[in-house]
């Protein structure tokens, strides 16, 4: 029997463990650990990837979050529109700034933002939409740009799952008014720790930004307003500039394991990921589908292979947000997807051969 991990971050440190030694060695010794040089890099090294005029480097994909709903103004009596079928921080980056989450349900084959479904929950304090790219593919923009324009609405794009990801021509984060990113080490662009950015073609917005993540200080000692720690390490730069020369290969070797998922995986009682239409899915996670899915997920990890569930508990079914007053049953598609869905392996140093192992697995259960 093979084991065939979930994910194996020591395959792509075999591969370029000495660049990124050698470029950390370098910022070790230029004494530059908090934003600096190497940070400076980066920006203009992903802004480009982006394909926006600019970007900023902070601590975490959360701190992107906040900040970039920050920088749009958003604040206590406000609403922002996301959907619940995300990772927590989404939401969470909306409850620091004192702002309301509302939540609306997702499309069934692409597992974001269902854009007919925005519009009713429009009111006069709701102040952005906070779109997910989840998985690795990017929402349906066309027509939720179409929507925050109508309504005047800043439209923030959560790509912290969507390095490279396309809808039409345009990569995830330079859509919106401004796009958030995470660098967590499992990422498809990952860091060597945490970090994030935020990227904009709006100049005022990143500047704003900048200004936040560093205290706030136009001068040493004089701060401006309230503000955060949240710089970019300068070491998790140095890891970056050297992985961003790799990303879109990486991004390639992902859609080849993901068309061999779909051209293996013949099970009629699962169900697989899609790709929509005008979408170019980076497959950040592979998702498969099953009402059974903890038994299915017991299967497969019987047969050493790894999973992992994305994710099991919606948030407006989360503890945090129960005073929201949201019950079971009022996101179905949501609900139904955050039950029957589960994980399989990808990454881009899996052989093919062991993505055809993996589908002959899933095609064996329930029989």
């Amino acid at each position: 029997m093979k084991k065939i991990p979930y994910f194996d971050l020591k395959l792509q440190y075999k591969t370029i463990g000495p660049k990124i030694e050698k470029n950390i060695i370098k910022t070790l010794r230029s004494t530059h650990y908090a934003l600096g040089p190497e940070v400076e890099q980066f920006e203009e090294n992903f802004s480009k990837f982006i394909e926006t005029k600019y970007c900023a480097g902070l601590n975490t994909g959360t701190s992107a979050l906040h900040l970039a709903l920050l920088s749009c103004g958003i604040g206590t009596g406000d609403e922002v529109i996301t959907v619940s079928m995300t990772f927590i921080a989404t939401v969470m980056s909306i409850s620091y700034t004192g702002a309301k989450p509302v939540f609306v349900d997702v499309d069934m084959d692409t597992q974001t933002m269902c854009p007919e479904l925005i519009e009713a929950k429009i009111n006069s304090r709701t102040k952005a939409i906070l779109v997910v790219h989840l998985y690795g593919q990017c929402a349906d923009m066309a027509k939720i740009s179409k929507i925050a324009k109508k309504y005047n609405l800043y439209l923030i794009e959560d790509a912290s799952q969507a390095h490279g990801a396309m809808f039409k021509s345009l990569k995830a984060g330079s859509i919106g008014d401004i796009g958030t990113f995470s660098f967590y080490p499992g990422k498809n662009l990952g860091a060597c720790g945490e970090g994030g950015a935020v990227t904009s073609n709006d100049k005022k917005l990143i500047n704003k930004i900048k200004e936040l993540r560093n205290w706030s200080q136009p001068k040493r000692y004089e701060h401006t307003q309230i503000s955060f720690n949240y710089r970019m390490d300068a070491l998790q730069a140095a890891s970056l500039n050297v992985k961003i020369k790799y990303i879109s290969e990486w991004t390639k070797l992902r859609r080849k394991i993901a068309q061999t998922y779909d051209n293996h995986i013949s099970n009629n009682r699962i169900r697989t990921a899609r790709e929509g239409a005008d979408r170019y899915h980076v497959f950040h996670i592979y998702s498969i589908f099953n009402k059974d899915s903890e038994k299915l997920k017991l299967f497969l990890n019987k047969n050493l292979i790894g999973t992992n569930n994305h994710y099991p508990i919606p948030a407006h079914l989360q503890k945090p947000y129960l005073n929201l007053g949201y019950k079971k049953n009022d996101l179905p598609n949501t609900e139904h997807l955050s039950t029957t869905q589960l994980s399989i392996p990808i990454y881009p140093e899996m052989k093919v051969s062991d993505a055809i192992y993996v589908s002959n697995i899933i095609n064996k259960f329930g029989y």
